[in-house]
């Protein structure tokens, strides 16, 4: 069994009273059932739609008690210095936590789509802010509510009940935030940079629009998000994390810094690098190639084939 699975059954087998402690970075729709009228639980959905109404989304169907916050405008990203997708400032993220009913004491269980992994990685980069703002009981729904829904679980309609605002105090983690500036002493230290976007983008073959510039990080190899999460909700499990590691020529612990094009795809390599492998020293840099390539310039390699796949 491996070590993920193994987290997750012993999370399931906890009893209610020791809801604290259960914080795996990943439960089921079984366990949410069995937990989700235990005080101290937020659900929190964090789905958001391209077009159209988030709150119509969610009033179509939910989680029974859930809150909600659309993760494309609530204020969990923000543009600075010209950079899209990066952490807001630490006292507008601890307003917009505490307006959502979540404590310090609080265990938040994440809830997004779970259709794709791109919709997973809204999950994931909610959860990288909370790590990263010392806030350790935090979960994701694997499988998000498609999972919840598919299972045939009580769905709750309508707008739900705002939640009443409380107070949470941020203790800043900056050891899992990269800068530009780390990130050009990681690369010239041989630090592994891991790159979380599709090959293509990768390899240079495709050029991302919202960089403009094709390529990659000089040096950096290529773990896409899409391989490390199908479908949005089959979260790559440690010992077929640890083979494509060793494929990579990479240690399954020690630093690492995962990047994409604006910190989203990112987010997934790391929560799956950081959380499912166990590593803590990996953090990611969300400013990633829209600040590396597009506003500073820096130079990037094209035809790369550390890859993966």
């Amino acid at each position: 069994m491996s070590r993920r699975v193994t987290l997750l059954a012993s999370a399931i087998l906890l009893s209610s009273s020791a809801l604290a402690s259960a914080a795996e970075p990943l439960v089921d729709a079984a366990w949410l059932q069995e937990h989700l009228d235990q005080p101290g639980l937020v659900v929190l959905d964090i789905r958001n739609v391209e077009e159209g109404s988030s709150e119509e989304l969610f009033a179509q169907g939910h989680i029974p008690g859930a809150v909600h916050s659309d993760y494309a405008k609530a204020g969990w990203r923000t543009t600075v210095n010209g950079v899209p997708g990066m952490l807001p400032p630490t006292q507008d993220l601890e307003q917009l936590i505490g307006s959502l009913g979540i404590g310090n004491d609080t265990h938040v269980v994440l809830v997004p789509h779970g259709k794709t992994s791109s919709d997973f990685g809204a999950a994931t980069r909610v959860f990288w802010t909370f790590d990263v703002l010392g806030h350790d009981e935090v979960s994701i729904l694997e499988g998000g509510y498609a999972a919840w829904s598919a299972g045939g679980n009580p769905v709750e309609t309508g707008t739900g009940t705002a939640p009443g605002p409380v107070a949470f105090k941020a203790e800043f983690r900056p050891e899992l935030v990269a800068s530009l500036d780390e990130v050009k002493q990681a690369q010239a230290n041989g630090v592994p940079l891991v790159d979380a976007r599709p090959k293509g983008q990768y390899t240079g073959e495709v050029t991302p629009e919202n960089v403009g510039i094709a390529g990659t990080i000089p040096g950096a190899v290529s773990l896409p998000h899409d391989v490390l999460v199908e479908n949005g909700a089959d979260v790559l499990d440690t010992p077929e994390l640890d083979a494509l590691l060793a494929g990579l020529n990479l240690p399954e612990d020690g630093e690492k810094i995962a990047f994409c094009n604006t910190g989203h795809w990112a987010s997934v390599g790391w929560f799956v690098l950081n959380k499912v492998g166990q590593d803590p020293q990996v953090k990611m840099y969300d400013g990633s190639m829209v600040e590396w390539a597009k506003i500073n310039g820096e130079e990037t390699e094209i035809g790369a084939d550390r890859t993966v796949n």
